[in-house]
């Protein structure tokens, strides 16, 4: 399922399905672009499944959006301090993968920060960047985590930090343990 309630989850599909319609796409038009089937896009508007994180990524790709903002109606409007019970979290369980909204972006601030949880011998393949040119700090909090960026593969163990400039691809890879992490994007 991916995210944790059904309304949650029919909540995530109107908005997809929103973002296509108000960029003039057919479902078989987002499926070429964004290298998903069409039935699995409809599977996922019709509120059947939740995306992937893979699939989030080739969307975000596709509008030219932060996942943040595919995820959006999970958060709340804007507030000074996000307590964690108010903190967005969504799931990929193909993957064994946790994404948090610790600090979701708005029209006020743009830095975002991600609480990330990858399970031990996982691997996320995003085909190119939501938004080309975005910076990217990677900070490991507990595990290890390869980062491969556009080619180049860095090794990252608890405490390490990787910064970048996102033009390309990335694959990120746990070993036999799981992987906690946080990425402040701006």
């Amino acid at each position: 399922m991916g995210i944790t309630t059904l309304s949650e989850t029919a909540k995530l599909a109107d908005h997809l399905r929103g973002l296509r319609e108000r960029h003039g796409l057919t479902l078989a038009a987002l499926a070429d672009r964004s290298g998903t089937s069409r039935a699995t896009l409809s599977r996922i508007e019709n509120a059947d499944v939740s995306p992937t994180a893979e699939t989030l990524g080739r969307l975000a790709s596709v509008y030219a959006l932060p996942i943040s903002q595919l995820l959006s109606p999970l958060d709340q409007g804007f507030q000074p301090v996000v307590s964690q019970k108010d903190q967005s979290v969504w799931s990929d369980p193909e993957h064994d993968f946790r994404r948090r909204s610790v600090s979701p972006s708005n029209g006020q601030l743009t830095i975002e920060l991600v609480e990330c949880a990858l399970g031990k011998d996982q691997l996320i393949r995003y085909a190119a960047p939501a938004i080309p040119g975005q910076e990217h700090h990677v900070y490991v909090l507990s595990g290890r985590l390869e980062i491969t960026v556009e080619d180049v593969a860095h090794d990252l163990n608890a405490g390490d930090c990787l910064r970048y400039i996102l033009f390309g691809g990335t694959v990120y890879k746990t070993t036999s343990a799981p992987c906690r992490y946080l990425i402040a994007l701006t």
